[in-house]
């Protein structure tokens, strides 16, 4: 899997941007990466010393339309803590 293929988007929130005064970001990530693979990624993509990974999986919730239900889809985020001093700057002044 390649470096671009792992990290699918920055997760821009009012909790994120509160864990973002502790060093951490948090991404949305491939469901099959695993935590080495969000490592390098953001150490090699945003040229970062990363601290520590951490996984959530979100699974699908039922959503309707009308008549029409059906699922959202299952995804899976990651929380990265950065060295202290360090900074992503997609995230803004965080």
């Amino acid at each position: 899997m390649e470096l671009y293929d792992v990290l699918r988007r920055p997760l821009i929130t009012e909790k994120n941007t509160m864990l973002g005064e502790q060093n951490k970001y948090t991404f949305e990530v491939a469901v099959a990466a695993n935590k080495p693979m969000v490592r390098r990624a953001v150490e090699a993509l945003f040229k970062v010393e990363v601290v520590d990974v951490n996984m959530i999986r979100v699974h699908g919730k039922m959503r309707r339309v009308g008549r029409n239900r059906g699922m959202t889809r299952n995804w899976k985020k990651a929380v990265v803590t950065l060295k202290p001093g360090q900074r992503i700057e997609v995230f803004g002044s965080a």
